[in-house]
């Protein structure tokens, strides 16, 4: 029993278990717009882009928050460019630039010699990288992102299902997408640390899609996705610490193992809800 709760009396854990339980609701919560709109691919190319500019913030000694920041906006606007100027499809664009800046990272910190294990961390996350700075920045995302949600829940919603009657009946859909997108962002950028830049796809995937197994409606999908997440973050951390297994890794197969759960006890009615994401009321 004393060794079960060992690791609670180490401050880095205690951060390390806070940060990844409500990165872990962060992503639920966001991930559910991201599943609901078929934005996974873009959630998957903003965390490898993201990579290339932590490398480069942290190798010239600037806060990771703004570089990594700026180098993933730059990635952003540089996709709609090309997708503008060029006749590719977006998710090419996506696929271009985003896999483009997380080789860059990779080879700047090869060719610098950065610090191995902070990169080794925002690969696949590492609870020995969070501080309490860290768990400031996620615990402001996270209250930013519920507020976004609970003032803009109904514009968010219609733009989600119908966006182009949503357009007609004057919902400025263009600013509800770049706000969505800021919050992804966001999103990504704090909890970098904690998932891992190739895990951070699933982290926002699986809870919302275990949800959507659970229930055909969406207010419930978004507070169930939530919950699952914060419990796969709260359990995938505290098996980390015992197994000695990166953090990332074993939230993400603590998310798996819930999913083939609702896969397996769902029957045909949880298998018929995935396979139809989209068509939520």
């Amino acid at each position: 029993m004393d060794a079960l709760w060992e690791p609670f009396t180490f401050a880095f854990f205690r951060n390390g278990l806070l940060v990844a339980t409500m990165a872990g609701a962060l992503c639920g919560l966001i991930g559910t717009y991201v599943v609901l709109r078929s934005m996974s691919f873009i959630g998957h190319g903003l965390s490898h882009a993201i990579f290339g500019g932590f490398v480069a913030s942290s190798l010239i000694g600037v806060n990771y928050l703004l570089g990594a920041g700026l180098w993933g906006l730059a990635s952003a606007l540089a996709i709609g460019a090309v997708t503008r100027r060029r006749p590719i499809g977006s998710d090419a664009a996506i696929g271009v630039i985003t896999t483009a800046s997380f080789a860059i990272g990779l080879v700047l910190g090869d060719v610098f010699r950065g610090p191995q294990e902070s990169f080794d961390a925002a690969l696949f996350g590492s609870i020995l990288g969070v501080s309490g700075r860290d768990v400031a920045s996620v615990a402001s995302v996270t209250v930013g992102a519920v507020a976004v949600v609970f003032f803009a829940y109904r514009r968010l919603l219609f733009t989600t299902f119908d966006p182009d009657v949503a357009s007609v009946s004057g919902v400025r859909t263009a600013r509800v997408d770049a706000l969505l997108m800021l919050v992804l962002a966001t999103s990504i950028l704090v909890t970098l640390k904690v998932v891992g830049v190739t895990l951070l796809a699933a982290t926002l995937v699986i809870p919302a899609t275990v949800a959507r197994m659970m229930t055909n409606s969406f207010s419930k999908m978004l507070w169930l996705a939530t919950g699952i997440g914060a419990l796969c973050g709260f359990v995938g951390m505290i098996l980390s610490y015992h197994l000695n297994w990166k953090s990332g890794p074993t939230i993400v197969l603590v998310g798996t193992v819930l999913f083939c759960v609702a896969l397996t006890f769902g029957g045909r009615q949880g298998r018929s809800r995935v396979d139809h994401l989209g068509h939520v009321g």
